[in-house]
């Protein structure tokens, strides 16, 4: 059987090329007669792997010497917890709530301090990012919370938070290496790879230096605190290992590719492909984002005809979250153009016998 083109929003797709490359490796890894799934997280086999995905991740986003890179477990979901229990020391932060995951991280604050909700766009179920230039920061917030890109709803932050000198906290789940990004702007960015960098189990942590102290909430667990992961170089207990040599695999393919310069503008023709015909459409209508491209025909039993016959064509995954119906590409960075331009052949194809 072929290969479909995968438009899920996560587990999503990975490159080809990596696939093969894992695979290639699967019973053998470079000589040691062993799967990487195989291999102890304390061999020097493995810790080159790790300390090889931690450089060129570093290169690839040219992280400062000051920042931290942590390869954990729990998903970008136990980071809701994670982050107040290490960094509310004043038991106050400031969310700006602009979709579901933003919304679970900050009634996951609301348990371990005085989480404020400065800016929110679920007046208009999520459909635009406020303007954030000058928000009621509070004098006493330890940190300023966004979930940068919107999977579900398909939004993405153009411009930053005005902060006003408080370390911004950002989930770039769904935009992770999909284009430059300035690391020294945030205090703490992370993401779960799922989406746009490898197989679920790992979660990437970047955290300047300052905010990992030994100075958490009581009752933190040993587990969740960032100086644990920090002073053992994300190898106090053994690691998601063969997540993080997938990831890795994926940061030399991002290299070879140009690195995320080039990602951006291959990402960008991407989504022009399909935001042109849905400008045009009669049938579609759709919000705006890179890499979740949420769209709707008005009617729900077309919608599921339409999920239904993409499917039997080879174009899965294209079924909208379950919050909001209606349909969903997600078309990350290891989504080839070609399926962006047969998806769009199909739709027109749809359109036709349909409208």
């Amino acid at each position: 059987m072929s290969r479909v083109y995968n438009f899920s929003a996560g587990p999503a797709v990975l490159p080809e090329e990596v696939l093969r490359e894992a695979a290639e490796e699967m019973l053998d890894y470079r000589g040691t007669g062993m799967s990487v799934m195989e291999m102890s997280h304390r061999s020097k086999a493995y810790e080159t792997i790790i300390k090889e995905a931690e450089a060129d991740l570093r290169e690839l986003m040219n992280i400062p010497d000051n920042y931290k890179v942590l390869f954990l477990q729990g998903g970008a979901s136990q980071q809701f917890a994670m982050i107040p229990m290490n960094l509310m020391k004043n038991k106050v932060a400031d969310y700006i709530v602009t979709g579901q995951w933003a919304k679970k991280a900050y009634q996951e604050a609301c348990i371990y301090g005085k989480a404020n909700k400065i800016a929110s766009s679920e007046d208009k179920t999520f459909s635009y990012i406020p303007d954030c230039s000058d928000l009621p920061v509070s004098e006493d917030a330890d940190y300023v919370y966004i979930c940068e890109n919107n999977t579900i709803y398909g939004t993405k932050y153009k411009t930053l938070p005005n902060t006003k000198g408080k370390p911004l906290v950002a989930d770039v789940s769904s935009c992770f290496l999909s284009e430059p990004v300035d690391v020294s702007k945030y205090g703490v960015i992370y993401g779960g790879v799922q989406k746009n960098i490898g197989p679920a189990g790992v979660v990437i942590v970047i955290i300047r230096e300052d905010l990992i102290t030994e100075d958490v909430l009581p009752g933190t667990p040993t587990m969740l605190k960032y100086k644990i992961h920090a002073d053992n170089a994300s190898l106090y207990n053994t690691p998601p290992a063969y997540g993080i040599y997938v990831c890795g695999k994926v940061f030399k393919w991002l290299k070879a590719k140009g690195g995320l310069a080039a990602m951006k503008e291959y990402n960008e023709k991407k989504a022009k492909v399909l935001y042109d015909y849905l400008d045009e459409s009669m049938l579609f209508k759709e919000d705006r984002s890179l890499m979740n491209v949420p769209f709707v025909t008005g009617n729900e039993e077309l919608d599921a005809k339409f999920v239904k016959e993409a499917a039997a064509a080879g174009f899965v995954n294209l079924k909208g979250h379950r919050t909001v119906g209606g349909m969903r590409a997600s078309i990350y960075n290891a989504m080839p153009i070609e399926g962006v331009e047969k998806l769009v052949a199909f739709m027109k194809e749809f359109e036709k016998q349909n409208v």
